[in-house]
């Protein structure tokens, strides 16, 4: 029997360490479409701050929901805290909302230096990341969370970050907030995969739940394939020859036979896979700005 992780480690397993490339990789590469004028460091901290908390505190309040209503009995996923049962329910709802205030008051001093239009923005990502898997009919159980991933994680980070820099938006930062959007639901679906016979259980109709293991690998692959077409839009053929290469490993582990916690590894191939082309595709940007 595996031992329970320590008042400390658990905190930072439901975090989900993993799943942070999909906030990173985005403002990294708002701020390296920058140029010719210098980087904003202090708005591209802000947007760091932001991007992660919302993760975070989207994976507390997910924890907390799912743990809740018992989604997370029969997960082969992660640690969780709910579930586990060695964190009180009202803890982890709590360290979900402090995080989103962590979110919203980086937001608030980042509105305050640029525009104010960005609360209402924010104020939408911490619905959207609560309303997930809580309230009454949460989206996630629909379907639709990679609706919200693709937008949030993807669009609006990548080019509300490049926005905040000078308040202006590089025509190629829609080409890579899609792309970005992307890598963040090929992450999403990496979970969703692992967790096909759980979530059926469970009656979460995640778009994976709805294919099934074998036709949701498609839908893995749709993602990579939109990643390789949007880094092209943006100009970045190279970028896109590197995407087929490093998302290799996990493609063949998404079209395998392996399923369950077998899949446990998709999560890791795929993080490693965003962090990788996320940093390829920085450096050719600030390599295009400086010689530029």
């Amino acid at each position: 029997m595996t031992p329970a992780p320590g008042p400390v480690r658990r905190w930072v397993l439901a975090a989900r360490p993993r799943t942070l490339p999909a906030a990173a990789v985005p403002v990294v590469l708002g701020v390296a479409l920058v140029r010719p004028a210098p980087v904003e460091w202090v708005n591209s901290l802000l947007c760091l701050v932001v991007a992660l908390a919302l993760q975070v505190g989207t994976n507390y309040a997910n924890d907390f929901s799912d743990g809740v209503r018992g989604t997370d009995a029969t997960r082969v996923g992660p640690f969780r805290l709910t579930a586990s049962g060695l964190v009180a329910a009202r803890r982890v709802r709590d360290a979900a909302w402090l995080t989103f205030a962590l979110a919203a008051g980086s937001g608030l001093v980042l509105a305050s230096r640029t525009s104010w239009w960005l609360v209402a923005i924010g104020a939408s990502a911490v619905a959207a990341g609560w309303l997930y898997t809580g309230g009454p009919r949460p989206y996630g159980y629909l379907g639709l969370g990679e609706l919200f991933v693709f937008v949030y994680f993807g669009l609006v980070a990548t080019v509300g970050t490049a926005y905040v820099q000078h308040e202006s938006i590089p025509a190629r930062a829609w080409w890579l907030g899609a792309a970005a959007g992307a890598m963040a639901c090929a992450l999403l679906e990496a979970n969703n995969l692992r967790d096909v016979e759980g979530d059926r259980a469970a009656r979460k109709r995640t778009l994976a739940a709805r294919l099934g293991r074998r036709r949701g690998a498609w839908l893995y692959g749709l993602w990579v394939a939109v990643v390789a077409i949007a880094l092209v839009g943006a100009g970045e053929l190279a970028a896109a020859l590197v995407a087929l290469v490093v998302y290799a490993p996990a493609l063949r582990l998404a079209f395998s036979s392996r399923h369950g916690r077998e899949l446990l590894a998709l999560l890791r191939d795929s993080a490693r896979a965003q962090l990788a082309l996320g940093g390829v595709v920085a450096v050719l940007l600030a390599t295009a700005t400086y010689w530029g």
